[in-house]
């Protein structure tokens, strides 16, 4: 089959939807598809192949509800005219889909849409957008889901659509068959007494940080010492706005905690503290404001604070912010004693299916389908979430932070979680698994007569 993929963003930009595209189009490559992505252009990317996946660049940016600019007209043309077997495009509410509406009914190809959870169909900016969504999906000849009870999927069964498919997320089986790295503690200057707690996430205010910060510095754990992983990756659309310069007081929230008790870990002093230096130097810039619409002044003022509260020296609990090479964030997962997560908004989190492929528990928000994947890979609990009326998920900070507690006081249920994620990512949710999904769905489609015309809304 000759593919195209439609994402907003693709590698080298780092993101859930990109991975799950990169994932699934090399995987589809090697069982001898053309895969093409269309995507947006980014300065960083400096090939027009990866792995065998065909990557075309447009510069187009916005959506129906902020306006499209840039190369929306050759952006149309592209997909209209390739001569796809089958276009499939990655969300909603962004331009590689928004920029096609006007013309769906002319593309020749089969068209798959995965919705993607449908973030902004609370918000009241939105509501034309979701008016006219009824319509848009009928066009589509099939559509696949991350989760089977989300607002995306409730939203199409109530306009009475059924061509559609639930295909999870899922973990690299590829990243996670390397072994357990004993020696990770001491590279990063954590002790084996310290209990070591690990959460990822881009540094905006919709992850949650600030409310896993406060959850933690409420945590009663004795006199156990702990550390939290707070792995930020700061730069999400442009990796090449990555700032490489090293500052001195890019870590003066952490200097106190990092101590390098061994030759071992000596030897890659060096490179830990470069890496610290420039991830802080980053997250810095985010906490002063240089990045305002991504983190307004609250956020990062409250971030701030937490940070120095708990890295106080004397304290046994601390933060280490880092940005961590992928080879080295594997093996915090597996080295982790409990992965936990408060993001307020997800679809189908990709990390929740990392912990359980490293054989870590999890405990997560009820953020997305948190507690669907909960139930699949028997890996985590769901904290006490509240849920406003936009759809926005907040932990409940002191009866999650009593649960973490709980939870991590009680290794004999983190070790079964452990083992159960293992076992049923391993049989179920490796992204070769998925792969095949996604193939069985295209071959489906391309084998079934093709959806002529929207009809019209019916919810």
């Amino acid at each position: 089959m000759n593919i195209l993929f439609c994402c907003e963003f693709y590698a080298p930009s780092i993101g859930g939807i990109q991975e799950v595209m990169q994932q699934v189009a090399e995987r589809l490559v090697s069982r001898g598809h053309d895969v093409t992505v269309a995507t947006s252009q980014l300065r960083a990317r400096t090939f027009t192949e990866l792995n065998g996946v065909r990557v075309v660049g447009f510069d187009v940016s916005g959506n129906f509800v902020k306006g499209l600019d840039g190369e929306v007209t050759q952006y149309r043309h592209f997909v209209s005219a390739g001569n796809f077997d089958v276009v499939l495009i990655n969300m909603a509410q962004q331009w590689t889909l928004d920029a096609l509406i006007p013309i769906l009914q002319e593309i020749p190809s089969r068209k798959i849409l995965i919705p993607c959870g449908f973030s902004c169909l609370y918000e009241p900016s939105y509501t034309a957008y979701f008016l006219q969504m009824p319509n848009i999906l009928q066009q589509f000849d099939h559509l696949i889901f991350h989760a089977s009870d989300y607002r995306d999927i409730s939203f199409a069964k109530k306009c009475g659509l059924k061509r559609f498919s639930i295909i999870p997320n899922g973990a690299s089986e590829t990243e996670f068959a390397v072994e357990n790295d004993p020696a990770f503690r001491k590279r990063w200057g954590i002790s084996d007494q310290e209990r070591l707690f690990l959460t990822v996430g881009a540094f905006t205010v919709d992850k949650g940080h600030a409310d896993l910060l406060r959850s933690y510095l409420t945590c009663d754990f004795g006199k156990q010492a702990s550390v939290l992983l707070l792995n930020a990756n700061v730069y999400i659309a442009e990796p090449d706005k990555r700032n490489s310069t090293a500052s001195e007081t890019s870590s003066e929230l952490l200097t106190h905690h990092h101590k390098w008790d061994t030759a071992e870990s000596r030897q890659d002093e060096a490179t830990i503290r470069a890496i610290l230096s420039q991830t802080y130097h980053r997250l810095l810039d985010f906490i002063r404001g240089d990045k305002p619409d991504h983190n307004p002044p609250p956020f990062r003022d409250e971030m701030q604070s937490l940070l120095r509260q708990l890295n106080q020296p004397g304290t046994n609990k601390r933060v280490v912010v880092t940005d961590m090479p992928r080879p080295e964030l594997v093996q915090a997962y597996m080295n982790a004693d409990l992965f936990v997560f408060a993001s307020h908004i997800e679809y189908s989190p990709l990390v929740l299916f990392e912990a359980a492929a490293a054989g870590t528990a999890f405990l997560s928000s009820q953020v997305g389908n948190a507690h669907e994947i909960a139930e699949w890979t028997g890996a985590g609990m769901i904290g006490p979430s509240l849920i406003d009326h936009k759809g926005y998920t907040r932990i409940d900070s002191k009866p999650f932070a009593e649960r973490w507690v709980r939870l991590s006081n009680d290794g004999t249920t983190r070790g079964e979680l452990a083992r159960n994620g293992k076992r049923n990512w391993a049989a179920r949710f490796t992204w070769q698994h998925i792969a095949q999904q996604y193939e069985n769905v295209l071959h489906q489609v391309c084998a079934a007569p093709a959806v002529v015309g929207g009809g019209s809304p019916r919810c």
